[in-house]
């Protein structure tokens, strides 16, 4: 929209993904060669940055792959706009709607499976309400089916590839050892298909990879907190800040929260964490800088010139 031409990188194991958003772009009648995707591994990622034709760089991946994006474009002074890594914080307060809340959480924690980075991931619960959110939220995601995700009936298909869920298992098994608590799931089911099974956790606590990482696949962590200072305290403890959410039933309560104590690009209140492009989006800390979508989206990537006419 801003006028500039657009080369995509796709991740590797996705071609057809990247050649389809081109013939969209091509069957709403953009000019030929405005948009290309272009079929080269990662290894090619650097020599293209450095391409004097390429302006500045935008990158959606792990915090890793922003860094390194970021160290090469910053070498060729290249503006960069990261969306990098989440680790999702949903705070349930006192005096949340339980049985919505619940809904809402399940339903953000296996958006894709759980390979989203702004799906939820750490549950932050005050002690008060956190075995009747358990109990219910153990039930929600025990009756989630699991297969093809091309069955409109399955809201689990399987990680995207072998190793991510090998490291998934590695999370989980770590975080049991240094005393977290299995409720649900964790184990590696058999057949085709590298599907991991929905996972909650409890008693999660800072030194467990359930509270320090992503966990990027149907893995919840489910945190406790004494009340509505120590909740925002853990949910602030945290390297990432892509999005958030606060459940309340005092709207009030729940924006002042959102706007002013809980670190991340967007927080919402009562509702899971999306992207839309009315509004911009993006994270804070590890988890990126830079907006997309909305009119500060389109300002991104276009420069501001000043004119004087005497």
């Amino acid at each position: 929209m801003a006028g500039n031409g657009v080369v995509l990188k796709h991740a590797s194991n996705v071609p057809g993904c990247g050649l389809a958003i081109e013939d969209v772009f091509r069957q709403a009648g953009f000019p030929e060669n405005l948009f290309r995707a272009v079929l080269v591994g990662g290894t090619h990622v650097e020599d293209i940055i450095a391409n004097p034709h390429i302006k500045a760089v935008t990158v959606t991946g792990s915090t890793a792959a922003g860094k390194a994006v970021a160290r090469k474009a910053g070498e060729m002074l290249k503006k960069t706009v990261l969306e990098l890594g989440g680790s999702d914080p949903y705070v349930i307060l006192e005096d949340a709607d339980l049985p919505k809340a619940v809904e809402t959480c399940v339903r953000s924690r296996l958006i894709n499976a759980g390979q989203s980075c702004i799906a939820a991931k750490r549950f932050i619960v005050v002690t008060s309400r956190r075995e009747e959110f358990e109990d219910l939220f153990v039930s929600r995601m025990k009756a989630a089916k699991m297969g093809d995700p091309l069955d409109e009936r399955i809201e689990i298909g399987p990680q995207a590839r072998w190793d991510l869920r090998r490291d998934l298992h590695r999370q989980v098994q770590e975080s049991v050892a240094r005393g977290a608590v299995l409720l649900l799931g964790g184990e590696i089911p058999p057949g085709e298909g590298a599907f991991y099974p929905p996972t909650v956790l409890t008693a999660v606590r800072k030194g467990m990879p359930a509270y320090d990482e992503e966990l990027f696949g149907p893995v919840a962590a489910i945190i406790p907190a004494a009340n509505e200072g120590e909740a925002i305290r853990v949910a602030n403890d945290s390297s990432f800040g892509l999005g958030a959410a606060v459940f309340t039933e005092d709207l009030a309560r729940g924006e002042r929260i959102a706007a002013e104590e809980i670190e991340a690009g967007s927080c919402f209140v009562n509702d899971f964490v999306r992207s839309d492009p009315r509004l911009p989006f993006g994270g804070i800390k590890e988890s990126g800088y830079g907006r997309e979508l909305s009119s500060h989206g389109i300002r991104e990537f276009v420069n501001i010139k000043t004119v004087v006419v005497s």
